[in-house]
């Protein structure tokens, strides 16, 4: 095995980085790029020894690092923010080999989120205070105790930037940190691990190894030294996470799939309700948050609908290096032959492609609009994670809701209506994490950020991230002078 790849002149560390050191596998497995199946490299495929390494090295680190003084650990989170931004452009660049996702979107928006994600959490923690209360004479303090070792099982639609939503508030929180990438993405994780190095985090305070979900991942989830599982993924893995946790009753954070609805009324800006549509083939559809059912007022339906073809049919697909390209290719053959069996068994159901409806050459799917599907059709209920999206209609606000919270989801959804107090009713009514109104994928780190229903558990985010990776203490003193018995 080779211990180092060049993707596009990056050098990029193949193996696992555990306690400090680069560490090595026996076995590997081949990472592909979607861009043009090209094999970028072997990657070390761990399995219970590396798991059980990792947890140690996490182990061990621990006690130190939860010592450290939060000034001391803020600063360190600044010094790999700066590193993120020092290699931005290498980091842009191999995440787009590495996922197929556009080159521009990473230079300009994802990867200054990834250090943003550091800097927030390092400010985040001089506000982790809560004010003193008597009862009855006595003081309650309130602090927030840095859990223990964290695994972090991240995905691949975006991989560093989730990824660091999850070990930036577990490391500024005081905790030490397992991560393991998504097999289909692992490359930028590798490079994170060297910034991290570079910046000063301690040895074995953030390990990286890389596997299959069903050798490394079950033995990291179910390691009794472990305090603290996040997880971001489908909801059938999340089940398999949660029951290997059980027994050691091991917190977790699920953040799931989504079957989101976009609403659209009739007194809507259509021009802005088409836009709002049309950016759901963002990343080529693989966005958990993506409002996939689109509901659109009957009056209205066919204005709407004549628009958004325009507009679809408009987007670029191609390669996603191309700065004019809008969409890329989807990540794996398999996830390819998954989008195109839900849109085939739709069309066989009778449903009828507005817009697109086939595969393309490589890993590409046309961007797709199904109408003519009913509310309890598979391609309505289940998430597809591509660019196909479905039209239904409806004849008012009580049938827009019903249809809207009429699935086993709840992470978004998107409303979009001129009326004000429409939309403050129709918010409150929907059943979501999060609503967006008259705008799309708006994201603030101090808004709490989950889902309802199977889209998760939890919610994280500002003061909700620390609370999930610390153990908060409560404290009660007695009044002054308890010990003086005159």
């Amino acid at each position: 095995m080779t211990d180092k790849i060049t993707v596009a002149g990056v050098t990029v560390d193949t193996r696992h980085w555990i306690g400090g050191e680069r560490v090595a596998s026996a076995e590997t497995f081949a990472d592909v790029s979607p861009i043009d199946g090209r094999v970028l490299g072997e990657i070390a495929r761990g399995g219970a020894p590396e798991a059980e390494a990792a947890v140690a090295a996490a182990r061990d680190a621990f006690p130190a690092w939860a010592a450290t003084p939060r000034a001391e650990r803020a600063r360190i989170l600044h010094a790999i923010a700066d590193g993120v931004e020092q290699r931005l452009e290498e980091l842009a660049i191999v995440e787009t080999h590495d996922n197929g996702a556009l080159l521009r979107s990473h230079r300009r928006g994802v990867m200054p989120r990834v250090a943003h994600n550091f800097r927030f959490f390092a400010d985040w923690l001089p506000t982790l205070e809560h004010e003193d209360f008597d009862t009855r004479g006595h003081t309650n303090h309130v602090s927030w105790d840095p859990a223990g070792p964290c695994v972090l099982i991240t995905p691949w639609n975006a991989p560093l930037m989730l990824a660091t939503w999850k070990v930036a508030p577990a490391l500024a929180a005081g905790n030490t940190v397992v991560l393991k990438p998504a097999e289909w993405s692992p490359l930028t994780a590798s490079l994170l691990a060297d910034i991290a190095a570079e910046a000063g985090l301690p040895t074995g305070v953030l390990n990286v190894v890389q596997g299959y979900g069903a050798e490394i991942g079950d033995a990291l989830t179910s390691h009794p030294d472990v305090r603290r599982i996040s997880f971001t993924g489908s909801v059938p893995t999340a089940r398999r996470i949660a029951a290997s946790a059980a027994a050691n009753l091991t917190p977790l954070s699920l953040e799931l799939g989504g079957k989101s609805p976009l609403l659209v009324f009739a007194d809507a800006d259509l021009d802005l309700a088409v836009d709002l549509a049309v950016e759901q083939y963002d990343n080529a559809g693989q966005v958990c948050l993506a409002a996939t059912r689109i509901l659109v007022e009957e009056t209205v339906a066919e204005e709407f609908t004549r628009r958004f073809v325009d507009k679809a049919r408009a987007l670029r697909q191609g390669d996603p290096r191309d700065e004019a390209t809008d969409l890329g290719p989807n990540i794996h053959p398999r996830q390819l032959e998954r989008i195109d069996g839900f849109v085939q068994r739709a069309l066989a159901a009778g449903a009828r492609a507005v817009v697109g409806g086939h595969r393309k050459d490589g890993l590409y799917y046309e961007p797709t609009l199904l109408t003519d599907v009913a509310q309890e059709a598979e391609i309505v209920q289940e998430e597809v994670f591509g660019p196909v999206l479905t039209l239904q209609t409806f004849a008012d606000e009580e049938e827009a809701v019903r249809l809207a919270n009429d699935t086993r989801f709840g992470l978004a959804a998107t409303l979009a209506t001129g009326d004000h107090a429409r939309a403050e009713r129709v918010s409150a009514r929907l059943v979501a994490g999060t609503v967006w109104v008259n705008c799309f994928f708006v994201r603030d780190l101090q808004a709490p950020f989950g889902g309802s229903r199977q889209s998760g558990v939890g919610r994280e985010g500002g003061t909700w991230s620390f609370d999930f990776y610390c153990d908060l203490k409560n404290t009660v003193t007695a009044p002054k002078g308890w010990l003086d018995h005159g």
